[in-house]
């Protein structure tokens, strides 16, 4: 787990956590002297299955502990002037914290350092500004520790073959989808049989598979998703090939739907992420902080899990049906 400050440890050992964001308000508005606790939220999109999720987990904890819960988001992955006139709004509406999973880990940071400047507590969800220091403290998965998961599994799953693997990344220049890549190909050591960026979308991985293909497809047996829905467009595509059942198709997310393509056996492996942990933390750190003044500190590292129905040796794994049960927390 990742590292943790004084003032977080303490804080950690004297809250209590539970469960789950829209752009409603919420809660009984318990006051803090001068109104209810606002608590900002923006996303990285509205209608990401991944981040709906991240935000209605915030909503819920939000509505439990009487605050008031404000989200926004980019129009579209990537979209960094969409993220920081988010902070700004949130900071005109007297948000004393803001939770943000930053599109562009450099590109956000004047508008973060604008509200810190203003008093405003400031955490990243999910994706880590660059540098970490530029918030209070980040909540997120190791990616880097979740492409490696990936990867330790689709390589003994080929039980001594070479990894010859398409990988399908997502959006140019992300800080999560280069980590989740990194920790792969250190894990994997596969021979690249090309790289194509999805935008996390199964279109686009349907296609980018399609393309690859035309050239690969006497040599694959692999393919590196950055989450699910480009592993459903990387299936599709060897499906209609007839290959995909001799192709290991590993991804990251562990969404319901991920864990039931697990379960189909159209997915391999999923690496299961917990948003709705992180989203409830966030919360509950910024009711704290607008009662006491405390402020988290550092990373605090949320937990992930190998997710398959063909466990193999050397790597812990839980399966499906325990996925089913857990799915995003």
């Amino acid at each position: 787990m990742g590292h943790r400050g004084p003032a977080l440890l303490a804080l950690l050992a004297t809250v209590a956590l539970t469960t789950a964001c829209t752009s409603a308000k919420s809660g009984s508005s318990e006051s803090t002297g001068d109104g209810p606790i606002r608590i900002g939220l923006v996303t990285k999109t509205e209608s990401n299955p991944y981040f709906v999720a991240l935000r209605d987990a915030a909503k819920a904890q939000a509505d439990k502990s009487g605050a008031e819960l404000i989200a926004l988001a980019g129009k579209f992955d990537g979209d960094n002037d969409g993220q920081v006139a988010a902070i700004e709004n949130l900071v005109q509406k007297g948000a004393k914290t803001i939770l943000v999973t930053p599109s562009n880990s450099t590109g956000i940071l004047a508008a973060i350092k604008k509200a810190r400047d203003k008093g405003v507590l400031v955490i990243a969800l999910d994706t880590e500004t660059d540098p970490r220091d530029a918030v209070d403290a980040t909540i997120a998965t190791d990616n880097t520790k979740a492409g490696s998961f990936q990867g330790k599994y689709v390589k003994a799953a080929l039980n001594g073959q070479p990894v010859r693997s398409i990988l399908l990344d997502g959006t140019p220049g992300s800080t999560v989808s280069e980590q989740r890549h990194r920790g792969f190909v250190e894990a994997a050591a596969p021979e690249d049989l090309g790289t194509e960026c999805t935008n996390g979308e199964q279109n686009k991985a349907q296609q980018a598979t399609e393309n690859l293909l035309q050239r690969v497809a006497d040599k694959i047996n692999a393919v590196y998703t950055l989450n699910e829905p480009a592993a459903r467009g990387a299936f599709s595509a060897l499906k209609a090939k007839g290959l995909s059942d001799k192709v290991v198709i590993g991804s990251i997310d562990g969404s319901c739907d991920g864990v039931r393509a697990v379960q189909k056996g159209e997915i391999a492996v999923t690496v299961m992420q917990f948003p709705k942990k992180m989203a409830e933390q966030g919360v509950t750190f910024g009711v704290e902080f607008a009662r006491t003044g405390q402020k988290p500190s550092g990373l605090v590292e949320t937990e992930t899990a190998t997710i398959t129905d063909k466990p193999v040796a050397g790597v812990d794994s839980k399966d499906t049906a325990w996925g089913l049960q857990n799915c995003w927390g």
